[in-house]
């Protein structure tokens, strides 16, 4: 690559630089294709379980009985062995998909499949254990610490887990916000942390996906770095998750 300071031709070095991995990923559920998305090829067997979670293909994680990872020249395929009454149910509704950056909705076949009406959580309750302004200033100062591939290329996204206090427990990144997402919930349920007795703070804005994936997966609020959309703030006033955007050490705005 070549580095350019100036318009001086001696303002020019060339030099080497870490640039974020991006890959097509195909997910593959008992011998049957259901989706390529494009991902930073790291924990792809953690994003796998997530993302079936978190889009509903299985209900929890002990539903999905193996996972292998197939790498190919550019590209990597992950198969998951999955319980046979969640494989019926997916067999009847197949998404055609061809994900951009962790899209959650690319290719969906119908409106009816987009889910912009979420069944309210049972967390209501935990909100209250939130002081939110500690909190997220804690989880603010704390994130770039665990973003070491953002500090290495500029260009991905995190996803951290956070206890209510705010400490950042653990961070994944991608270069499809989504896709973080699925990592790190991929991991949380893994470890069977209870996922409801904490919150999620993303480095990005707040787009529809991810609240429906918090709401999912019943995680009580979402915070992101960034603004949110319509569409987020309204389901996630109708799924009970509270939504915080525009997250700084020093305040941050609440819309839910």
């Amino acid at each position: 690559m070549l580095r350019r300071r100036g318009a001086a031709p001696q303002d020019a070095a060339r030099g080497t630089d870490r640039v974020a991995e991006e890959m097509p990923v195909a997910l593959v559920f008992n011998g049957i294709s259901h989706a390529v998305m494009m991902v930073t090829p790291r924990e792809l067997e953690a994003f796998a379980l997530g993302f079936a979670l978190t889009e509903g293909l299985v209900g929890k994680a002990a539903d999905v009985f193996d996972i292998e990872l197939r790498e190919h020249a550019r590209s990597f395929e992950v198969a998951l062995t999955i319980a046979q009454e969640e494989f019926m149910q997916l067999k009847q509704q197949r998404r055609s998909m061809a994900g951009r950056s962790g899209c959650g909705v690319c290719g969906v076949e119908s409106l009816e499949l987009l889910d912009l009406q979420p069944a309210p959580i049972d967390a209501a309750a935990l909100h209250d254990a939130y002081t939110l302004p500690p909190a997220i200033a804690r989880a603010a100062a704390e994130l770039g610490k665990h973003q070491e591939l953002m500090q290495a290329t500029g260009g991905v996204h995190a996803a951290a887990w956070c206890d209510p206090a705010g400490a950042v427990l653990r961070v994944c990144e991608d270069v499809g916000r989504h896709n973080a997402l699925d990592k790190l919930i991929g991991h949380l349920a893994r470890e069977g942390v209870d996922m409801r007795r904490g919150f999620v703070f993303m480095s990005s804005r707040a787009s529809y996906e991810l609240v429906r994936k918090a709401a999912r997966m019943h995680i009580p609020m979402l915070a992101t770095i960034s603004a949110p959309s319509t569409l987020a703030i309204d389901v996630a006033v109708e799924a009970g998750v509270k939504l915080v955007s525009f997250c700084r050490q020093d305040g941050c705005v609440e819309y839910s």
